[in-house]
């Protein structure tokens, strides 16, 4: 038999991809107000129920950018050009996009070439268009329930196709980004997903609708074919919300549900599905946002709450003499009714709303020229269109109403001043270490918040539960890479007491990365166990038994996983590393080859090809795989070394 000359082959282990804190403006927080609506017993019954009493109503509103929020593909749904072939080229990658549609199905293809040679094509179907097409129209795909981004996104206002936000400058993830509930509930009515899943939903409704502002509509819809009606201009009907009622403070809480995107800690026991209007979006949970010295100009697309209450208008309206939140402040639906698109919206409805409180358009200081040139439009002046930090190819309003500010550019962002509460004055010590730690994991902010986590959990109050502050430091200690203190801290726990299997996952990483897969298995099988549609999970479990030699169970675990997600290129490479252990060798090439027919740049997938293929006696072919890797990572020794040695 020949020998090897290296390592041959290891297991695909995906990762998760990963001071100051200030307050914000809303200073009171009267209770909710008590709609019967607000049981959880009530449930939501869909927009076509409320269409049959409404159906004025019900007719402008599906014409809002809310109601185009979200829905299957449909030539009807996009609002994309297709009157050419269009190609978007990703250079850091090296992939070409093109959309396209095969009579009434929507496909986005990605290929590469090599001189005229198509050496990679991978095509996928679009099942859902997200976005109103007013600004964005992006695209997702359904996998046996699990829903993900398409690296294609077409952008309205400049009317040109290219990759989507945060997948320029070389991060594109191509088809793995899994799109959570707290993203899809923001673009849709109420889906519901597999507990303590990611991304696997059980229902998906077609864009937001008339219950995400006014509540779940059973109990009024059962009472009024009973008969039960109530008089609305003299009384409030506590059966259904009426947004126009609601005191200021929880008609700013109801839009900035969704109108304020930021860094979002759920309270203990709560989810994003559990808020309901008229509810106090703080009992739910914390938003925070960074903020940096010297650009207060910069803003993200989803921030019109956040804008809106640094404006004098929002804190005057807001308040009395002695601060006190008065009914008449100044919330959204002083300026937009949502029943209304703000296309037949005309600009006179937005500036008689400024003039109820500056009275005439004399109250403007501003010179006469300048006044004729932007037509008296208050808005054009004081809430200035710009592009958003998060978005490219994207203008809206910046909602801090203020006098006209000169753009600064965002590149002058460059000291990290901390972060802020938006919605709460009063959040715990425990939330705000949460939220340096997932401003880190998830948006990629400053490692130094790290350290403000750290010194918050060490003087956290004795009253939090000692398993909420455990999880939080072995979280925190994950993303310090720390295995050893992971392992330290974990003896306080007892296995079969924890309730968040992302705390399983991260004490089953660091077992197995000191070495220790059997105890690694035991934590990864709790994390399944608690959330058996986390496909990630099942895939460390996998790992972990082929570690330990059990690999008829592992692969037995990766064909259960396989078909949840037939796509998923890390679960081929752990069993093509199974049945190459038990000398399957021409099954395991196989999946070598179905990991790369998805993503033909796979590290793992290619190293261990290169393995199998020496193996065989087939070093040609081992080296083509090997010099794949240096292309794509010139400095990487290991696999140099591995080259020169064939």
């Amino acid at each position: 038999m020949k020998k090897l000359v290296f390592i041959l082959f290891s297991l695909a282990l995906g990762t998760i991809l990963l001071s100051n804190i200030q307050c914000g403006n809303n200073t009171s927080k009267p209770e909710s107000v008590a709609y019967l609506n607000h049981n959880d017993t009530v449930k939501y019954i869909g927009k076509e129920q409320c269409r049959a009493c409404h159906a004025s109503i019900y007719n402008s509103f599906i014409e809002t950018g809310m109601g185009k929020s979200f829905n299957v593909a449909s030539k009807t749904k996009s609002t994309a050009d297709f009157s050419k072939k269009h190609v978007v080229y990703d250079k850091f990658k090296d992939f070409y996009y093109i959309p396209y549609w095969k009579q009434d199905s929507f496909y986005i293809m990605e290929f590469r070439l090599q001189g005229k040679d198509t050496i990679h094509k991978r095509i996928e179907r679009v099942d859902y268009i997200i976005g109103s097409g007013q600004h964005t129209n992006s695209h997702f795909t359904n996998i046996n329930g699990y829903v993900y981004q398409l690296p294609l996104t077409w952008y309205a206002q400049k009317g040109k196709w290219d990759l989507p936000p945060g997948y320029e400058n070389g991060r594109n993830v191509r088809f793995t980004r899994a799109i959570e509930f707290e993203c899809m509930s923001c673009h849709n009515a109420m889906p519901t997903v597999a507990d303590n899943s990611i991304n696997k939903f059980t229902s998906i409704p077609d864009g937001i609708d008339c219950e995400r502002c006014h509540g779940p509509g059973e109990l009024h819809l059962r009472e009024k074919l009973a008969g039960h009606i109530v008089d609305t201009a003299h009384s409030i009907d506590y059966t259904i919300v009426n947004p126009k009622k609601l005191p200021w403070e929880r008609q700013i809480d109801l839009c900035q549900r969704c109108h304020l995107q930021g860094n979002a800690i759920l309270k203990k026991g709560k989810s994003f599905r559990d808020f309901r209007p008229g509810m106090v979006l703080s009992d739910f949970y914390d938003v925070f946002m960074p903020r940096y010295k010297g650009n207060d100009e910069a803003f993200i697309m989803a921030s019109h709450a956040q804008r809106l209450q640094l404006s004098k208008c929002f804190i005057e309206s807001s308040k009395n003499s002695n601060g006190v939140g008065k009914a008449d402040g100044l919330t959204c639906i002083n300026c937009h009714n949502p029943h209304v698109s703000v296309k037949v919206t005309g600009k006179e409805t937005f500036n008689n709303a400024c003039l109820n409180c500056h009275q005439s358009a004399d109250a403007c200081k501003e010179k006469n020229s300048v006044k004729i040139t932007n037509n008296n439009n208050c808005v054009a002046c004081h809430m200035p269109k710009s592009g958003t930090i998060d978005i490219p190819h994207v203008t809206v309003h910046d909602h801090w109403i203020r006098k006209p500010a000169k753009q600064k550019d965002i590149e002058s962002m460059k000291t990290f001043a901390g972060i802020y509460c938006i919605n709460n004055t009063e959040s715990s010590a425990l939330i705000k270490a949460n939220a340096f730690i997932n401003y880190v994991e998830k948006f990629e902010g400053e490692k130094s918040s790290l350290d403000s986590a750290n010194s918050l959990l060490n003087a956290i109050s004795k009253d939090e539960n000692v398993n909420d502050v455990l999880d939080a430091r072995i979280h925190l200690l994950y993303l310090q890479n720390q295995d050893e203190d992971i392992i330290a801290q974990s003896r306080f726990a007892k296995i079969a007491d924890i309730k968040n299997p992302w705390m399983t996952y991260r004490v089953g990483q660091a077992f197995q990365n000191v070495g220790d897969a059997g105890t690694a298995e035991n934590w990864y099988g709790k994390a399944v166990e608690l959330a058996p549609e986390n496909l990630e999970f099942i895939n460390k479990w996998a790992g972990a038994k082929i570690q330990l030699e059990k690999n008829e169970e592992a692969i037995a675990v990766l064909d259960r996983l396989l078909s949840k997600n037939p796509k998923l290129v890390d679960a081929f490479v752990n069993k093509g590393f199974a049945l190459l252990k038990l000398n399957r060798q021409g099954e395991a090439m196989a999946c070598y080859k179905q990991a790369l027919q998805l993503d033909c740049d796979n590290h793992q997938a290619l190293l261990n090809r290169a393995g199998l293929l020496h193996l065989m006696g087939k070093d040609e072919e081992a080296k083509k795989d090997l010099k794949h890797l240096l292309k794509l990572n010139p400095q990487n020794g290991y696999v140099k070394d591995l080259l020169s040695s064939l």
